[in-house]
């Protein structure tokens, strides 16, 4: 082998080793976002635990909001939880999540490709429970307005793609601007048939304000730990350090086979 092919090879081998390495340092920048958020919403839920003891029995859906209206198809314990994919699909993902949380947004932004893709294919469905623990931490309604929003978004079977459009469209943790019907109807828009009258005026009356808030508080009474809470077949993935979205693939696709 002259030179020339020695030198060539040594390039690509190092080249290959770069690349390996430019991987794993983004691996493990994704971590250090998904990580970071989580500590934010975790102390969310600390104060939100705070706000409850000093108002007990003021956020139970029982009067503050009207009685609880529960969106079309929602399933579950007390029908909090709105599905998704094929009821036939061996494995299910409890996902419980704030639209407020910066956590829930990078967990999304992350794992989001694999859950549609392993939906799509009947391998996984997903059960979406919905949190205000952000509220609680900042201030607010944003989180129990744009979770109302969510479920007038289920009532026009498009609860998903308003879902994906919510979190792709956060404002910042300290920015209640989800806290406005306006901007949760002018987002609305990018869904396609989303935008309808009936959409609309769930929306400005708060229809489902009850049902989040009863959502709220099994949250609250779940002894999780903080937003998002990820739960495959039983089991928090989500607190698993070694949790990638290949994982995530890999476990569902070995359950699909079993």
């Amino acid at each position: 082998m002259n030179e020339k092919k020695r030198e060539g090879k040594r390039t690509a081998r190092e080249r290959l080793a770069e690349e390996r390495e430019k991987q794993r340092s983004a691996e493990k920048r994704r971590r250090a976002l998904i990580v970071g958020a989580s500590v934010v919403c975790v102390l969310g839920l600390a104060a939100v635990i705070g706000v409850v003891a000093a108002n007990v029995g003021q956020d139970d859906g029982s009067d503050s909001a009207g009685p609880v209206v529960v969106p079309s198809g929602a399933k579950g314990k007390d029908s909090l939880a709105i599905p998704a994919g094929k009821e036939s699909a061996k494995s299910t993902l409890a996902i419980w999540e704030d639209f407020r949380c910066p956590a829930c947004k990078a967990f999304e932004i992350a794992y989001r490709p694999v859950i549609h893709e392993l939906t799509a294919s009947g391998q996984l469905k997903v059960e979406y429970h919905l949190a205000t623990i952000i509220d609680g931490n900042m201030g607010g309604t944003g989180s129990r307005t744009a979770a109302n929003a969510a479920a007038c978004a289920q009532d026009a079977g498009k609860f998903t793609a308003y879902h994906d459009v919510l979190f792709d469209n956060q404002p910042p943790e300290t920015d209640d601007a989800f806290a406005q019907t306006g901007k949760l109807i002018e987002l609305a828009a990018k869904v396609d048939g989303l935008d309808t009258t009936a959409f609309r005026t769930c929306v400005e009356k708060g229809t489902h304000n009850s049902w989040v808030e009863k959502s709220a508080a099994a949250f609250r009474n779940g002894g999780f730990s903080g937003t998002p809470t990820v739960i495959l077949n039983g089991k928090n993935i989500y607190q698993d350090q070694t949790m990638t979205p290949a994982k995530l693939k890999q476990l569902v696709q070995e359950a699909d086979t079993a």
